[in-house]
């Protein structure tokens, strides 16, 4: 796998590399701003870049916009001292989030998730409400809700419902971005538009394209910070 760190700190740059090496990736390109990053992406073609957000002229938010505009097949993993980024994050399409300092472990985990998300097979599921059938991909899901043994789809036409487990669907979603933040809820990241830390450190959660929200438990807020922050909380 190619590499392509940027950040405007060279001991966090030197870290990384090192870092990386000691989990065997050697092929490391670095960057000490957005436009040498854009420069070194025409040349190369990378399989991940770790970005640092807070940087002079061209922040890692916008950096992360351009290089995805121009290669799709990126895969972009913040790194940053700040914990206030998350939902831009998700924006660009970030696969994950690690908070300076962060160990070799962090960075392994954030590298799996890559192979094991990479080309997700082509999924369809058949939802029924009330007589009308329905085939939906993921990316059509906000969230899901378990009832019984059935679970409850809400997309933008509405509910309908499933004949499986909220456990089974937890397993089968994972690759597309979906993660379970309460005992009855799974949410689409890629569907968030916006969190607000309520009660006992709690997430409300709102969609784009529909006004109702969704409250995390206090565990599966835990487990949402974790990932996206790459820290155990």
């Amino acid at each position: 796998m190619k590499f392509l760190i940027v950040d405007d700190e060279p001991l966090a740059i030197a870290r990384l590399v090192r870092l990386l090496g000691s989990l065997g990736y050697n092929s490391v390109t670095s960057a000490s701003n957005g436009a040498e990053a854009l420069e070194a992406a025409k040349k190369h073609d990378f399989d991940i870049a770790f970005l640092d957000i807070s940087m002079a002229e061209m922040d890692g938010i916008e950096l992360g916009y351009a290089l995805q505009y121009e290669h799709e097949k990126l895969s972009v993993i913040y790194q940053t001292a700040h914990d206030t980024f998350a939902l831009k994050a998700f924006d660009v399409g970030a696969v994950d989030y690690l908070l300076k300092p962060y160990s070799a472990e962090q960075v392994e985990r954030a590298i799996e998730r890559i192979k094991g998300r990479a080309k997700p097979k082509e999924l369809r599921l058949i939802a029924k409400a009330g007589e009308n059938h329905y085939l939906l991909t993921p990316e059509e899901i906000f969230y899901v809700k378990a009832d019984l043994t059935e679970v409850i789809f809400r997309t933008a036409k509405g509910f309908c419902y499933y004949p499986k487990k909220i456990s089974d669907l937890e397993t089968l979603l994972e690759p597309y971005g979906f993660l379970r933040i309460h005992r009855s809820y799974l949410i689409n990241l890629n569907a968030i538009d916006d969190m607000e830390t309520i009660d006992q450190s709690r997430i409300s959660f709102t969609f784009e394209g529909i006004k109702e929200s969704i409250e995390s438990s206090k565990e599966g807020a835990k487990q949402f910070r974790s990932r996206f922050k790459g820290e155990e909380q």
